[in-house]
């Protein structure tokens, strides 16, 4: 339904669209978005006549994060990130998942996006892993994709710095992905897309096994380890203060 948060539908023989829309809160991670999120990849699995998956947001966002409740609930030790595993939908859907971050990808919004099959940026858009931003280790499975997908020194410098980049400077940086201006970037994915759909769903599923089978196995080690830093950094008092002072409460 169009007035959901998120909608899933048919773009295209083949293709599916999953599209972030939720305007009130910047596609943060609420827990509609959450639970709008999981339960769209789950009825994917079950949806044996598609053979890829368009991942998008709305206007000039693609994801904005955490909200500021759940980052203080879990600065407050009530619950972990792993409670809702966005990190990893996209990794363990059965077909291709393309990213289409047309708009900002912020924090474990932007680390959402890295775990998709093929990434397409905008040069307009902002793009930031900004956890230590807020003075607690990165999470999300972060410090697991985004040196597979970025490379080691971009991904160290953009966790450490928590800086924000735009979409052009990571383009003059190398980053391994098409980045177009906005209104390109749909275009440009629903293409890719009706090029994937060509192709036998069997054969896609069988070859996206074949090539992130590592990354499956080797994720819930990472997240294993983030969880233990998270431990040590999110439960200081001068992370609530960096929430408070960053949110304007």
């Amino acid at each position: 339904m169009s007035d959901q948060v998120v909608e899933l539908k048919e773009v295209g023989e083949g293709i599916l669209q999953l599209k972030m829309q939720d305007k009130v809160h910047k596609n943060t991670f609420t827990e509609p978005m959450i639970d709008g999120l999981i339960q769209s990849f789950e009825t994917i699995k079950n949806m044996t006549q598609y053979k890829v998956v368009i991942f998008t947001g709305y206007d000039s966002y693609f994801s904005s994060g955490g909200t500021q409740e759940a980052l203080f609930s879990l600065s407050e030790g009530k619950g972990k990130f792993t409670d809702a595993a966005l990190y990893s939908l996209a990794l363990n859907c059965p077909i291709p998942v393309i990213s289409a971050m047309q708009g900002h990808g912020i924090g474990g919004g932007f680390v959402m996006g890295m775990f998709s099959d093929f990434v397409i940026l905008s040069r307009e858009s902002i793009y930031t892993a900004n956890f230590m931003k807020y003075g607690f280790t990165p999470g999300m499975g972060s410090t697991f994709i985004l040196p597979k997908k970025l490379g080691l020194s971009l991904s160290e410098e953009m966790m450490i710095s928590a800086k924000t980049y735009y979409g052009e400077e990571l383009q003059g940086r190398g980053v391994p992905f098409p980045v177009l201006p906005r209104k390109d970037v749909m275009d440009y994915a629903m293409n890719l897309a009706k090029t994937i759909a060509e192709k036998p769903r069997e054969s896609l599923v069988v070859l996206k096994d074949h090539l992130i089978g590592d990354l499956r196995k080797e994720l819930p080690k990472a997240i294993e380890l983030e969880v233990k830093m998270h431990d040590l950094t999110f439960h200081k008092p001068e992370v609530k203060e960096r929430i408070e002072a960053s949110f304007g409460r």
